[in-house]
């Protein structure tokens, strides 16, 4: 694929906004015309082109509202609100940077402005969560009532309930899913308005969620199905490991072990005195992250890492990372479970060893750069994925492509010579081996 920038990481969030253009958060030509105004790798110049950008289309959503054209009003609303996050996303830091909560603030304020036009607006929730609450977006399929598969939604280390509606929010919609799309610790308003970080133990965090939905009379309690994307590749099968209240869960390019994921990026030599070896060793690690860390682009994950996770040195962050893994517990899981990898992808490099240690049902797919799908969260082709993980979810949930339930017996699937699996775990009664 041809470099629209200079910079890798610039280039691929770049990638990652213009992806949801075919759900309405954006549009491919004015993503252009705003990287063109950024500079380089400055991190003030990419914040303040996004920021400007999603202004403008504040202002011209405000004329279009108020002249009564709602359709227009609302995808302005929706570009706005994208942008804005996308405006934010570098300013990710501890301290928390000023730019990076208002740059919050005009996000949901938008995305709300522009939810709210939709022909049903989803309804604000706060979700109980130990003595507080989860914020989250409860969008219906229809309006009459009636009991129907729902999919939660569970993001990564930088992403938003928010922005959950354009990565798979929309695409759930148009399929006849409910969707619940939240901010968990460590996500989105929960670290950056109340600073509550992430946890290992997601299972904690979804069962309320689940508790949640279950007091809905238009959720198919048998048809909960959670979909994890990013990091939350990793939280939604750990989610799983203990809630079975699951009918189904989708990993979306997770890592399989956090402590393996990181490790890879640093020099052998010294990863191998991880987490507690030569004192003397440890130290020169330390001081060499953090060079990397006043890199304006190039330090920027670690940065964002030590934020999410609310620590304040690198060497703390190595030694919390082995806390997340699906190692050992993958047995754990019951729920049917559809794994993926992107090509290009270094943290879901280990994806297939998770699904080979999976007893469930399962299925795995490899998206391909030649596919356009070689990004991390396939970005760019979220369509493409969209179309393997919910068509997979239908059969599983035994729904046709309006969320119905599927009266008598359907045909078999067709293969994907790149996808594995569909197949039973050992030992079950189940009749059928098609997903």
């Amino acid at each position: 694929m041809a470099r629209l920038m200079k910079d890798e990481l610039f280039e691929a969030q770049l990638l990652r906004t213009i992806g949801y253009a075919p759900y309405g958060g954006a549009d491919a030509g004015e993503c252009l015309a705003v990287a063109q105004r950024v500079a380089g790798t400055n991190l003030a110049s990419w914040h303040d082109a996004w920021a400007a950008a999603a202004e403008r289309l504040t202002t011209a959503a405000a004329a279009s509202a108020a002249a009564g054209q709602a359709a227009s009003a609302r995808s302005g609303f929706f570009r706005a609100a994208n942008y804005f996050r996308t405006a934010g996303l570098f300013a990710m830091g501890a301290p928390v940077d000023p730019r990076l909560t208002e740059a919050h603030r005009r996000e949901v304020e938008s995305f709300r402005r522009g939810a709210a036009l939709l022909a049903l607006p989803p309804e604000i929730v706060a979700i109980p969560y130990e003595g507080s609450s989860l914020p989250a977006y409860y969008f219906r399929a229809a309006a009459d009532g009636a009991a129907r598969p729902t999919v939660i939604l569970t993001n990564g280390y930088d992403g938003t309930a928010e922005e959950l509606y354009f990565t798979n929010g929309a695409a759930a919609l148009e399929r006849g899913y409910n969707v619940l799309a939240f901010d968990g610790p460590g996500q989105g308003s929960m670290i950056i308005d109340r600073g509550v970080p992430f946890r290992p133990d997601w299972e904690h965090v979804i069962t309320p969620v689940v508790d949640y939905l279950l007091t809905r009379p238009d959720v198919d309690r048998d048809r909960i199905a959670l979909i994890g994307l990013s990091f939350g590749g990793y939280l939604a099968p750990r989610a799983a490991t203990a809630e079975h209240r699951l009918a189904a869960c989708v990993c979306d390019c997770g890592p399989y072990d956090l402590f393996d994921t990181v490790a890879r990026r640093l020099p052998g030599p010294l990863a191998r005195q991880l987490p507690d070896g030569s004192p003397a060793l440890l130290r020169l690690l330390d001081r060499l992250v953090r060079l990397v860390m006043n890199k304006p682009t190039a330090g920027w994950a670690m940065r964002r890492n030590l934020m999410v996770h609310g620590l304040s040195a690198p060497l703390e962050y190595f030694r919390i990372a082995p806390q997340y893994s699906l190692k050992g517990i993958e047995d754990r899981i019951q729920c049917p479970t559809f794994v993926c990898s992107a090509e290009g992808d270094d943290l879901s490099v280990d994806a297939e060893k998770f699904y080979d240690a999976l007893a469930c049902p399962k299925r795995y797919y490899r998206f391909t750069t030649a596919e356009g799908a070689g990004q991390h969260c396939e970005s760019g082709a979220r369509a493409l994925f969209h179309s393997h993980a919910f068509d997979w979810l239908g059969r599983v949930l035994d729904l046709d492509s309006t969320g119905a339930q599927v009266a008598g017996p359907r045909d078999a699937p067709k293969r994907d010579p790149r996808a594995r699996g569909d197949q039973m775990a050992a030992g079950s009664t189940a009749t059928s081996s098609a997903f």
